[in-house]
């Protein structure tokens, strides 16, 4: 399985792309500098292969290397960064 993420920053989201196709989304909007992430969703095809975290990990990866600042205010990547404290670094309190 082909697993990416890609940046549209005129739909304001992240999108995960499996072999190809959209599997999923993180919606986000950029405030004072600082990437919010309000929502994410993986579709009910895709869902129980581990995609969640996955579209996590690579749009928190994504978002470091441009320097940004983040706030997790969608539930699912507020509990996977109080998981995974790899990220602890770009977390905007």
């Amino acid at each position: 399985m082909d697993v990416s993420v890609r940046d549209n920053p005129a739909e304001h989201r992240f999108e995960l792309i499996v072999d190809g196709a959209q599997a999923g989304l993180a919606a986000y909007r950029v405030r004072d500098g600082i990437t919010v992430i309000t929502h994410s969703e993986v579709d009910p095809a895709h869902q129980g292969q581990g995609l969640g975290g996955r579209l996590a990990r690579l749009t928190l990866d994504h978002l470091r290397s441009t320097g940004a600042r983040v706030v997790p205010a969608c539930p699912f990547f507020a509990k996977y960064v109080s998981t995974h404290h790899d990220w602890d670094d770009i977390l905007e309190d």
